[in-house]
């Protein structure tokens, strides 16, 4: 499963070791989702599948996109996927067709993947692009 935060593209991989049904998607998910900020959380928009069903646990406001249109997910679907505009970084690493849980080499990739430049983000990387989203949301929030 991939989580990609669409302003700075930062990007997180999360294996599913109980699958890709609805406890297992939602309990990999909703572990990992009450680790962001409140205000990264309250954008999130979801892909439209069954094992979404149970979203309000997470306590946060959300978005789903509308059904076969990819594209209102942009950013996860270019970092994941393969031909049309994306580029398919993620699959650089995972081929299509190969799948893995193993928790240690998913957060390698994604940290390989959040030191890359994106001249989208003004050749900064996406971990820089993440923590000046954090840090400008520190600046806002102080009284």
């Amino acid at each position: 499963m991939t989580l990609v935060e669409r302003h700075s593209r930062y990007v997180v991989i999360l294996g599913l070791p109980e699958g890709k049904d609805t406890a297992g998607v939602a309990d990999v998910l909703i572990d990992r989702v009450h680790d962001l900020p409140a205000h990264l959380r309250g954008s999130l928009t979801w892909d439209q599948g069954t094992e979404m069903a149970p979203h309000s646990r997470h306590g946060s406001a959300v978005y789903f996109a509308h059904p076969r249109s990819p594209w209102k997910r942009h950013c996860n679907e270019n970092t994941v996927r393969v031909g049309g505009a994306g580029s398919g970084l993620i699959r650089e690493y995972l081929p299509g067709g190969v799948i893995t849980t193993h928790q240690p080499y998913l957060n390698a990739i994604a940290e390989e993947l959040n030191e890359r430049p994106r001249a989208v983000l003004g050749y900064l990387t996406p971990r820089e692009a993440f923590e000046r989203l954090l840090v400008d949301d520190a600046v806002a929030s102080t009284p």
